[in-house]
């Protein structure tokens, strides 16, 4: 970890050094059967689905998601049980050279490293979620059974574009010639847009042939069991659905094995309750909108203290204004792994202080101090909501002693 977490802190897209990663070690991405799921939120939620679905099913599945709350292992899982310490050694020792030569990125090298582990595990069909984008993205070398998109929303726009149209455009380059292309997208127009580029991606790939679109009627929500909490795990399901029922007759799993991985399947973080505690990962104002519908759905103990750590390039003053519709009081901070990419402070500050903000329903404060913060935040009773980022959960899951895994 040592050696890899420093990388983190760069970001190129192409597959030439993730190809050039997995070549050393044997292309062990060519001889799994995967699924590769994308989008800008649900993809987590959609691959865990997916492989539960498929694990009841009889099959040993792999799972790769990104990022991780509190432990890498979390990352890379077969048949439920994450990567090894010793393993996770092993393969960067062997790729270590290839990382060097190649100049790979922390999440070339982790996914390099994901591949090398699900074969070695024997895993027989793997779960493959996209990182960032999906044209350029590491996870982009696969050669999919399916693939599919669950929505576009507004996200690392200084990576994809600054319009929904154009992270469309990205998120559709997944499509892969003979795999069937899945849209869980609502809106006709970026329907339309990953339409487009999905024959394009195809045609690219492979000059002549046909994409096999599959676009799930924008009113479809999976009404079966459902463990996951949330109006929006709901459309997540459908669209989980949709892709396993666009597998080969070979591997799609019966309803029976659908709904019983579906009743079944939990991803931790996501309107994850544990006593008082409310965690979840909303990072970009979509993800605060489906957080703040749950809130009020759901109806959350009251009163909910909100601990909020948000990164410094996405837009939390739309993200801060969406959940003072959901909170009574709420403490800003900043979580401690994410202080090389925090918020800006003074500009908390003024925000805070701002005449012509939007009138706050909720009392806010901000506390530097991530400890100080996790203190004062559990001060009275009712919920304790801690959301903001993969960084904010994972870090209070860590502190307070509560595991993912």
């Amino acid at each position: 970890m040592d050696f890899l977490f420093p990388r983190t802190t760069t970001i190129r897209f192409g597959l030439d050094r993730t190809e050039g990663l997995l070549a050393s070690i044997g292309d062990p991405h060519l001889v799994i059967p995967t699924v590769h799921v994308g989008g800008t939120n649900g993809k987590g939620s959609v691959s865990t689905l997916i492989a539960a679905a498929l694990a009841e099913a009889g099959w040993r599945v792999g799972l790769y998601t990104s990022p991780h709350l509190v432990s890498f292992r979390e990352r890379i899982t077969v048949a439920g049980v994450p990567i090894s310490e010793e393993a996770v050694a092993t393969w960067t020792t062997a790729l270590r050279p290839a990382i060097d030569r190649l100049g790979a990125t922390f999440f070339e090298a982790s996914t390099a490293m994901a591949f090398a582990d699900l074969a070695a595990r024997g895993a027989e069909i793997a779960v493959i979620e996209v990182g960032l984008g999906g044209r350029l993205d590491s996870t982009n070398v696969v050669r999919p059974l399916v693939s599919g998109v669950t929505k576009i929303a507004l996200d690392h726009q200084r990576y994809l574009g600054d319009t929904l149209e154009a992270i469309a455009t990205e998120k559709a380059g997944i499509a892969k010639p003979g795999a069937p292309f899945v849209i869980g997208e609502r809106d006709p127009r970026l329907v339309a847009v990953l339409r487009r580029e999905a024959r394009a991606a195809v045609e690219r790939a492979a000059p002549g042939a046909k994409a096999d679109l599959r676009v799930l009627p924008a009113d479809y929500q999976w009404t079966g069991p459902l463990r996951l909490q949330g109006g929006h795990q709901r459309r997540n399901a459908a669209v989980a659905h949709g892709m396993l029922m666009a597998l080969p007759a070979r591997y799609r799993p019966s309803a029976d094995a659908v709904a019983t991985g579906f009743a079944s399947a939990f991803i931790p973080g996501r309107l994850d309750r544990r006593g008082k505690w409310l965690f979840d990962v909303a990072h970009n104002p979509d993800g605060v909108r489906a957080l703040v519908a749950a809130v009020t759905e759901l109806a959350i103990p009251r009163p909910v203290h909100a601990l909020v750590s948000i990164l410094s390039d996405k837009e939390w003053p739309e993200m801060l204004v969406g959940l003072d519709q959901a909170v009574d009081r709420g403490i800003l901070t900043v979580a401690p792994t994410a202080e090389g990419r925090r918020w800006s402070l003074d500009w908390l500050n003024k925000w805070l202080e701002r005449t012509d903000r939007p009138p706050a329903r909720a009392e806010w404060r901000l506390i530097p101090d991530f400890h100080r913060a996790l203190a004062e935040v559990q001060v009275g009773a009712g919920t304790v909501l801690v959301t903001g980022s993969f960084h904010t959960v994972g870090d209070v899951m860590a502190a307070v002693g509560v595991t993912p895994l």
